[in-house]
């Protein structure tokens, strides 16, 4: 095939496919060009997760008529004159290709009139072809319609995730918007329901509030710090409020936000000690620095840097979160380290509380995988009930108990050898195998004695609201209560003493971006990831019958050999390994 250049439609097309992704991508595009243009009023408008329509109107600077037919070209911006420029970014956008590249795919339709305009006009593009503008009446301002996503490139479309997914993707990305710009007063409608709405009034910790709840908002923790080059502001969590991935930690840098792996390990980093394996930090960081010392123009979506002294950024990241946290630190109160000494293993019932427990050494998260405590020797750990190897024997089915070690494994003799058994990984399976027996039926619930309120972020409400049919057949009795908030009426017996809200955050805190391949197993997953928070945690002193309970409830379960996440429960060191060990073997 002969070398030629591409029509101008495939090559627009062809551009297109590195800004427009998806429809979220659509919508960060259009929301940065009104920020760059001054709004402070933001309204965006959704219907068939974005692919019918996308409109986003604002009471920025407003675009002249005879500018219009320029705006939808490729590469024409108002943020640059010069390549030394690029060097020198302060505003959101600067490549000139959103728009042509939204116009290509899409119907497009702009109507803007700046302030100081009589008249506005309007300026349509169709698949990349654009018409003549119009004068037309309009308030000052831009708004923009984007309809028929895709309609020219039906491929593009049979790549894009459910509709949930889309959905939850716009909800997430204007929530960390309006809290970047907590000046601005943000609108999000999706499907003829308001999703999020702000009061524009700079505070920024009220807009967690409007997001996260006013709980969670209350204990997050405000980092602010500052040196010659940079500035780091904005929330991280206690040890007590964490979550199993690190999708809610969220870096701006000058306002963009900022996809970077190093920046999350930095954060993560600060809390070292303080967290189990396993468990993540909520976290919203502003990073300010001169525009010199960051390049921005290493992806097409921007959502990519590279820093001039990226150690010095580093850095200063870890220093400001750790140093929020030290200052910030609770010390556990003597009775909640009481009440954290028992648990009953058939209630479910878990540690009420996180942290670092003074008593023991112990850096333990609620929810953690396995009991390894970073930066403590367990040997150096004291057992507040007492020397295990002196318990009495006690007969079992199979195995005899010998005793709790490291405060987070039984030790058990079979007739085989002996049994070493992960008590949060074997509760796990005993809860789980417990609600799989149930599913069938009506499984058992218990009514609150009152209604627990939870708050939840738009983009895990959305996701909650879908699966409310599911939740009610394990057991939960959940209402929707205005937008973002649910009641939580009844819970399963078997999570009888599980706090309520943790139990329906855990429902929607580890999904995948797309459960739709998954669709016939998704109460099994469900209640998989229920069991795990509310199994008995490593780190957590069991007494003897605790302990018994455990072992028979284990011994009755059908695959007792690995947790539902595939995780095994015991090991097993048999009496041939043993005489080996101890030079034994063929001395008899």
């Amino acid at each position: 095939m002969p070398i030629r250049i591409l029509p101008d439609e495939v090559a627009s097309q062809i551009a297109a496919g590195e800004v427009v992704e998806r429809p979220a991508s659509v919508v960060k595009e259009l929301i940065e060009n009104s920020l760059d243009a001054g709004a402070s009023h933001i309204s965006v408008s959704v219907e068939d997760a974005g692919k019918r329509l996308i409109e986003i109107a604002d009471n920025g600077a407003g675009i002249p008529e005879a500018e219009l037919p320029l705006a939808v070209t490729r590469h024409a911006t108002s943020k640059l004159a010069s390549a030394e420029d690029l060097f020198h970014i302060e505003t959101l956008g600067f490549r000139g290709e959103a728009l042509a590249s939204v116009g290509s795919v899409s119907r497009l339709t702009i109507t803007s009139r700046p302030k100081a305009a009589e008249m506005g006009a309007v300026l349509q593009v169709d698949g990349g072809h654009t018409q003549k503008s119009q004068p037309v009446g309009a308030p000052a301002g831009t708004v923009i319609r984007v309809e028929d996503l895709f309609y020219n490139v039906p491929a593009r479309l049979k790549f894009l995730k459910s509709d949930r997914t889309e959905r939850r993707q716009i909800d997430t990305l204007v929530t960390r918007y309006a809290l970047a710009y907590p000046q601005v007063r943000f609108h999000l409608r999706q499907e003829g329901r308001t999703s999020l709405q702000t009061s524009g009034k700079g505070d920024r910790r009220e807009v967690l509030a409007t997001l996260y709840g006013v709980d969670t908002a209350k204990q997050m923790i405000e980092v602010l710090a500052q040196d010659e080059h940079l500035s780091v502001a904005g929330f991280t969590s206690p040890t007590s409020l964490t979550r199993s991935n690190r999708g809610e930690i969220v870096f701006f840098i000058n306002g963009r936000p900022v996809q970077d792996a190093a920046l999350t390990t930095a954060l993560v980093q600060a809390y070292h000690t303080l967290l189990m394996v396993g468990r993540y930090p909520l976290a919203v960081l502003f990073l300010e620095m001169p525009p010199e010392m960051v390049d921005v123009n290493v992806h097409p979506t921007k959502a990519e840097v590279r820093f001039r002294d990226r150690d010095q950024v580093f850095r200063g990241v870890g220093r400001s979160v750790r140093r929020a946290l030290l200052a910030h630190t609770p010390v556990p109160e003597v009775d909640q380290l009481a009440n954290q000494l028992r648990w009953s293993p058939t209630s479910g019932g878990s540690r009420p509380s996180q942290g670092v427990d003074p008593a023991w050494g112990l850096a333990y998260a609620e929810g953690a995988d396995s009991g390894e405590q970073l930066g403590v020797s367990r040997d150096d750990q004291p057992n507040p009930v007492g020397d295990q190897s002196s318990l009495p024997e006690v007969n079992v089915p199979l195995l005899r108990l010998v005793g709790q070690i490291a405060v987070s494994y039984l030790v058990a003799e079979g007739p085989d050898g002996l049994y070493l058994i992960d008590q949060h990984a074997a509760h796990e399976r005993v809860l789980f195998e417990k609600f799989m027996q149930q599913r069938g039926n009506a499984i058992a619930s218990q009514a609150l004695l009152e209604p627990e309120t939870v708050e939840l972020p738009p983009a895990s409400a959305r996701l909650l609201e879908d699966q409310l049919g599911v939740i009610t057949q394990l057991g939960f009795q959940v209402e929707t209560f205005g937008r973002g908030t649910f009641l939580v009426r009844s819970i399963p017996m078997l999570l009888s003493r599980l706090d309520p809200a943790a139990a329906l955050r855990v429902l929607v805190e580890d999904f995948e971006e797309d459960e739709t391949p998954l669709a016939a197993e998704i109460e099994a997953k469900i209640i998989a990831r229920v069991c795990k928070r509310a199994a008995v945690k490593a780190g957590q002193v069991l007494l003897q019958d605790e302990q018994l309970a455990l072992l028979r409830d284990l011994e009755a379960c059908q695959s007792p050999r690995t947790c539902p996440h595939g995780r095994p429960t015991m090991i097993h060191l048999s009496v041939d390994l043993l005489e080996r060990q101890f030079g034994r073997k063929g001395a008899r």
